[in-house]
């Protein structure tokens, strides 16, 4: 699948993968502050973004595209870094080429988690795709006219932040989602799935962001990190939920960097 991207600055590649109802558009700031020393490239991963769309959506396809996107570009090592969705995606990766990594970077995601964990993440995510879903952005002419009309079904306005970042106007200067809400809300038990464990991955630097104030990683999915990941270094980014790249955007990219000297 051919993705579409941005890419920044110049040294050895970074891949940066976006989460869910995400885009490449959110790691525009911390791609900024680390391009000095790497080559940033931030894909919008199917059904999102510019990207095409796809009716399968589960973390085989989405990491074969990072495999097929880094070979098209001839990266035959790279860092890779991803968040919440994008996380899983980058973990999926490490699992099935751990050769072509010199760096991983996960942020605020687990490989695995409690059937209560994800029965929450679920309906978090199905009432916010089946919102999308319900609102008729045909006549709307403005993003605050969205934002209202989204304000009484998600009443977090970080979240619907991001949603809006995900409309964008056609030809004829009318709204449209970028997403395809439909096949993610088809696919939504795939992007909530575990990582299956398969073996040990070595050979490489991998840090592990868990944002102070979010249960996405909770203290006992430690010990299943580090079997995934023996030499995992698990860091708190204070003062942040699950968004830590918007909220703490420094200590995100002081770990990118970090990856470097490890």
């Amino acid at each position: 699948m051919q993705l579409n991207f941005r890419r920044f600055g110049k040294g050895p590649p970074l891949i940066i993968l976006h989460g869910l109802l995400g885009s490449s558009e959110n790691w525009l700031t911390i791609a900024k502050k680390v391009s000095s020393v790497f080559t940033v490239f931030l894909p919008d991963q199917r059904n999102h973004g510019l990207s095409p769309h796809n009716e399968i959506h589960d973390y085989d396809s989405m990491s074969n595209d990072i495999y097929e996107f880094a070979e098209g570009l001839d990266m035959k090592k790279l860092f890779l870094a991803g968040h919440s969705m994008g996380g899983k995606t980058a973990m999926k990766f490490a699992m099935s080429w751990p050769e072509m990594l010199q760096g991983l970077m996960i942020a605020d995601i687990s490989p695995v988690s409690g059937e209560k964990d994800r029965l929450k993440a679920y309906k978090e995510h199905y009432n916010i795709l089946k919102s999308i879903k319900e609102t008729d952005i045909t006549e709307v002419t403005s993003r605050t006219d969205a934002d209202n009309m989204l304000a009484d079904k998600i009443p977090e306005g970080k979240v619907r932040s991001l949603i809006l970042k995900n409309l964008q106007r056609d030809e004829n200067k009318k709204f449209f989602w970028k997403i395809n809400a439909d096949i993610l809300l088809n696919n939504l038990d795939n992007i909530v799935e575990e990582i299956p464990f398969v073996h040990p991955v070595t050979g490489f630097p991998v840090i592990f962001l868990k944002g102070e104030l979010s249960d996405y990683i909770s203290e006992k999915d430690y010990s299943v990190i580090t079997r995934y990941f023996p030499a995992a270094e698990i860091r708190i980014i204070r003062n942040a939920g699950h968004w830590l790249h918007a909220e703490n955007p420094e200590a995100v990219a002081e770990a990118l960097l970090d990856l470097l000297d490890l």
